[in-house]
């Protein structure tokens, strides 16, 4: 059984962006990239799948759609325990671009099941997983929060309001996971770093699609006000506050 994770590369959550070029882009000097959290924890999962005892994982490769400055994310998940590595050689244009790229992988590849992240955490689009099991013909769970298989059978948890839902489904399928399908994150060890410079990153050339979308420009946040310090004996004001300015009642 192959397991395919798709890893987005994400600047460092305390990256602080700076617009350029008249808001059309961010100046990305400087910035520290990492693996996108809900996909490293996916990643983590699968490995712990593949140790267990009598597991039938035989092969866990990740895959990212980007140019070549992604590689040293690629390379990390490598590091972390991932068997090998495919790097689509395009810039990722938008989510239905990265999806109808991995799924041209896919196809080709025969993975039993492929795992994305419920969002990456720079756009938080929350659509590539959709759109790879639409693609690709498969059925695809949402939310996941539990991967195990017993008996060769595949169940997953997701979790709903007042409890967990638990499902059974066959092979192939699309996992969109978030937190908790693992509780921590693998951290590469110095044998694991060294031993991902001989793991194969296998790059390949993009398909011939064409984006639905792009980027006109973008837009910093607005800075918080001052937090404002109410007396403890000055209700009415805070009530004022929270119904004129806060417009929370």
């Amino acid at each position: 059984m192959k397991i395919l994770v798709c890893i987005s590369n994400v600047p460092d959550t305390t990256t602080k962006i700076k617009l350029v070029n008249n808001n059309s882009g961010y100046d990305k000097t400087g910035v520290q990239w990492i693996i996108n959290p809900w996909d490293e924890l996916a990643l983590t999962r699968a490995l712990l799948l593949k140790e267990e005892q009598g597991s039938p994982i035989t092969e866990i490769s990740v895959i990212n759609v980007g140019t070549k400055d992604t590689e040293p994310t690629l390379r990390k998940a490598l590091a972390v325990g991932a068997d090998d590595a495919i790097r689509v050689d395009a810039e990722a244009k938008d989510a239905y671009y990265v999806a109808a790229q991995i799924a041209e992988v896919v196809k080709n590849n025969g993975y039993d099941i492929v795992l994305c992240g419920i969002e990456s955490s720079d756009y938080n689009g929350s659509a590539v997983g959709g759109m790879l099991s639409e693609l690709l013909d498969v059925p695809s769970v949402s939310s996941v929060s539990g991967l195990f298989i017993e008996d060769g059978k595949v169940k997953l948890n997701r979790e709903i309001d007042g409890g967990t839902q638990v499902l059974a489904t066959e092979t192939p399928f699309v996992a969109i996971v978030q937190k908790g399908i693992a509780l921590d994150p693998r951290i590469p060890a110095m044998r694991g770093i060294m031993m991902a410079r001989k793991k194969p990153l296998v790059v390949l050339p993009p398909a011939d699609i064409e984006a639905l979308t792009e980027y006109i420009d973008y837009e910093m946040p607005q800075a918080k006000s001052a937090c404002k310090m109410i007396d403890e004996d000055n209700a009415g004001d805070m009530i004022r506050l929270l119904h004129e300015e806060a417009k929370a009642i």
